[in-house]
């Protein structure tokens, strides 16, 4: 149903494919269903607040319920990430990690992650900012980090089941990011 709503909101592919940076430094294209509209220009930015409008309005309810990343199992059968893990980066980004924030390209990037229960509503924060650009930078990138650094000390099943379970369910979950903006 998803793949034909996508397909008949433009006409455009169903699956979007992006380099993103993975395990030991090595890019992959991750896979999702596409949520925005087809665009011949490379200079757009990797980043979406809420309401851009480049986002279709069925990209907008699967990019909400997060159904759009329902395509990266087949990153996870490929052995390119794993169910949990930290979510992979664009190269841009990762070109702006410090030495000690590489670290997080150790683990095998994953669907869900920390950082994913705690940004849900991350296009709100970043369309709430002067400079969506300069949040996702200075504010976003780090913290996201320093969950996945988290994650490390506490890797094992049972905190990946409850990743998992947060990220279905998110009413499990309430994040400081669900209730106030942070200073820039």
């Amino acid at each position: 149903m998803v793949a034909v709503g996508v397909k008949f909101q433009d006409g455009g592919p169903i699956l979007y494919r992006q380099i993103r940076v993975g395990h030991h430094g090595r890019e992959f294209k991750v896979i999702k269903f596409r949520s925005m509209r087809v665009s011949t220009d490379d200079s757009d930015s990797s980043i979406t607040a809420d309401g851009d409008p480049r986002i279709t309005p069925t990209g907008r309810f699967i990019r909400k319920t997060k159904i759009d990343e329902l395509p990266q199992l087949i990153n996870v059968l490929k052995g390119e990430m794993s169910l949990v893990g930290p979510r992979p980066e664009v190269p841009h980004y990762v070109r702006l990690y410090t030495k000690e924030q590489l670290a997080v390209l150790e683990l095998q990037p994953g669907i869900t992650d920390l950082a994913s229960i705690e940004f849900r509503r991350e296009e709100e924060l970043l369309a709430s900012a002067a400079d969506p650009e300069r949040m996702y930078v200075e504010y976003c990138i780090p913290r996201k980090i320093e969950l996945n650094l988290q994650y490390v000390r506490r890797f094992g099943i049972l905190s990946d089941l409850v990743i998992i379970a947060k990220t279905i369910m998110p009413f499990l979950h309430r994040s400081e990011n669900d209730f106030r903006k942070p200073d820039t």
